[in-house]
């Protein structure tokens, strides 16, 4: 028995496609639908999903987020990996960190849909080994692709003496038990927390999590803002990291009096926090205050000197908060494939990202902003000061956030930048892109070039305002000469 790609039910397919190498990026799939990624496709990827990992006669849980398109990718997924063999079990609607819950706690290969924080005409997949192990193109996207492209090409999908069959499982309950296993909420004081899930899916987990729809209820008083699931995104793209896309969230923190504000982006991995003044936590402090946290739960078990891992871009406030809490930092170039090789080899207890990505060890080294959102509500809870008194800790120096330039020659102008700042009094490393540091302590400042566009990006940090605007300026006038 064959099963005929072309037989996926898709409306908006384009032409056939037997090149994918649009779609399949170096972590994850995404394209437009219809154009690059449609049922056809898909089916195929679950196919060779399975053939690719060894899946046969072993559960395959698939899901996605609420685009539009997004259910029938999961049919099409799950038809392409029963008829390899694969015992599928589709999740329906869920986060990524869901899956990666899914994938831990029943130790299953997975896949969702997802384009995270992409516009709405955008959907792709997120693949996940057993354990919650990332599949990207050094540890078997590229042979997905490949596989993938051939059934294409042959225009069927052979199916195996023993096809597997779809069943139907609920994994929310059980993701919300877990998270609330990591994190005691029960006696915090009470507080008002409004919560921006952009139309994505935070509206499905955070009641389940933070409220009382499946749970006993927390001493929280949630204020719900675009909890509707819509995968158009009516009110704002579901990307936090654009500063235009927390003004609402700022907005109504500060009209309902509320402690914080978290803003969730589409597929609800990351999580934006706002103080009670409207004004925005850095990552970088989240990524110190939960270190904080993760280190002491970590001495209080034993362990001598808990490892934090941390990009290379975030706030040298988190190493040297680490070291005073004596755990042991450790820096790691940026992207979650890195950062989740890293955090197994050293056996870390938590990291940290400058994009609001945050891994933990208890979460099988994966990526959850539910998770980091409720240790921020923990310690806020846990004492008596306002979000911005608390956060204020955490964030000694001045940062400039990511500033791109459009340069045609990126290492031309990275070579002039060195020409002018390297010497005795300045540290010069390329452990991603070029981060150069001064002697004294006073200011460090990254250019890594894109992989995908013309854009050299500028990320820097100093101890006052004014050095940083200098340092700033200087810099970006000498990339762009």
């Amino acid at each position: 028995m064959t099963s005929n790609v072309n037989a996926a039910p898709d409306s908006t397919s384009a032409a056939p496609l037997t090149d994918l190498s649009a779609s399949f990026k170096a972590y994850d799939v995404r394209g437009i639908v219809g154009e690059t990624i449609d049922a056809r496709i898909v089916e195929a990827v679950g196919a060779a999903f399975v053939d690719v990992l060894g899946l046969a006669g072993q559960t395959v849980l698939v899901g996605g987020d609420m685009r539009p398109s997004s259910p029938d990718f999961i049919a099409a997924f799950a038809r392409g990996a029963a008829a390899r063999g694969g015992r599928v079990e589709t999740l329906d609607l869920i986060s990524t960190d869901e899956l990666y819950y899914a994938c831990g706690a029943l130790n299953a290969a997975g896949a969702t849909f997802t384009a995270s924080h992409n516009p709405a005409q955008y959907n792709g997949i997120k693949m996940a080994k057993p354990g919650a192990q990332p599949v990207s193109s050094e540890t078997g996207l590229k042979d997905i692709q490949a596989a993938a492209e051939a059934y294409l090409a042959a225009d069927a999908i052979p199916a195996v003496d023993e096809p597997g069959q779809i069943a139907v499982r609920d994994v929310l309950r059980d993701y919300a038990e877990y998270l609330r296993s990591l994190v005691d909420l029960n006696g915090i004081r009470p507080l008002k927390v409004v919560v921006d899930a952009g139309n994505g899916m935070a509206g499905l987990t955070t009641p389940a999590v933070l409220g009382d729809q499946l749970l006993p209820g927390l001493p929280l008083e949630i204020v719900p803002l675009y909890f509707e699931l819509d995968g158009t995104f009516p009110n704002h793209p579901a990307n936090p990291l654009e500063p235009e896309n927390l003004r609402d969230l700022q907005a109504a923190v500060v009209r309902h009096g509320a402690d914080i504000g978290l803003a969730f982006d589409g597929d609800a991995d990351r999580c934006f926090v706002i103080d009670e003044k409207g004004e925005p936590v850095s990552p970088s402090a989240i990524t110190a205050l939960v270190a904080r946290r993760e280190i002491a739960r970590a001495k209080a078990a034993g362990e001598s000197e808990p490892v934090i891992i941390h990009n290379l871009i975030t706030s040298r406030a988190v190493p040297e908060l680490v070291q005073h809490d004596g755990g042991r930092p450790v820096r790691t170039r940026v992207g979650h494939s890195f950062i989740k090789a890293v955090m197994a080899e050293e056996g870390a207890v938590f990291g940290g990202e400058h994009s609001a990505h945050y891994y933990f060890r208890d979460f099988w080294n994966a990526d959850t902003g539910m998770l980091a959102a409720m240790h921020v509500l923990a310690a806020l809870g846990g004492q008596d000061e306002p979000l911005s008194q608390l956060a204020a800790e955490y964030e000694p120096y001045v940062a400039s956030g990511e500033i791109n330039s459009e340069i045609e020659d990126k290492a031309a102008a990275v070579a002039r930048v060195r020409e002018e700042y390297e010497g005795d009094d300045v540290a010069v490393d390329e452990l991603d892109g070029t981060t150069f540091s001064a002697a004294d302590g006073t200011w460090w400042f990254n250019l890594r070039p894109s992989n995908t566009e013309p854009f050299l990006r500028f990320n820097g940090e100093a101890k006052d305002r004014e050095t940083l605007e200098q340092l700033r300026d200087t810099v970006l006038a000498i990339v762009r000469a």
